[in-house]
């Protein structure tokens, strides 16, 4: 695996296993884990696993909210910046950016007027990226395309 690629504190990012083909992500080194901030979630069962069904804006201009659907990896208790504690609901989904697609723990937070719709933690960044913070869209400002 490439080492040591380049980051600004913002870029776009693919969810492919969502459908998701770019969303506007934070690269936020405090944070521990990777959080979609979504609109709305609704956990149900299917074939007795537990699932969510849930709704974002992906920041696209003028794009419609993005629907998807995602097994269940657990629930987690979650410290936000502000010292706050909640549970949130964590799911598995491959993310692509830079070239490279993997996997990666990401947790589910309904929280209104994000300036960025995903928040890519240091957890997920390990090892693939370094990151500089005084630059923006070093991987380009166009959606990414996700891998077949």
């Amino acid at each position: 695996m490439p080492k040591s690629l380049p980051l600004g504190w913002r870029e776009w990012l693919a969810l492919p296993d969502l459908g998701i083909t770019a969303v506007r992500a934070k690269v936020d080194t405090g944070a521990r884990s990777s959080s979609l901030h979504v609109e709305s979630q609704e956990s149900f069962e299917r074939d007795g696993v537990e699932w969510v069904r849930f709704v974002l804006d992906t920041g696209r201009y003028h794009a419609p909210q993005a629907q998807a659907e995602a097994r269940v990896l657990e629930r987690r208790k979650v410290t936000d910046s502000g010292g706050h504690r909640s549970e949130r609901i964590f799911i598995r989904t491959r993310l692509h950016l830079a070239g490279l697609d993997w996997l990666a723990e990401v947790n589910l937070a309904q929280r209104r007027n994000m300036l960025f719709p995903m928040l890519l933690g240091r957890t997920a960044l390990a090892g693939r990226f370094v990151v500089d913070p005084a630059a923006s869209f070093l991987q380009g400002e166009h959606a990414p395309v996700p891998p077949q």
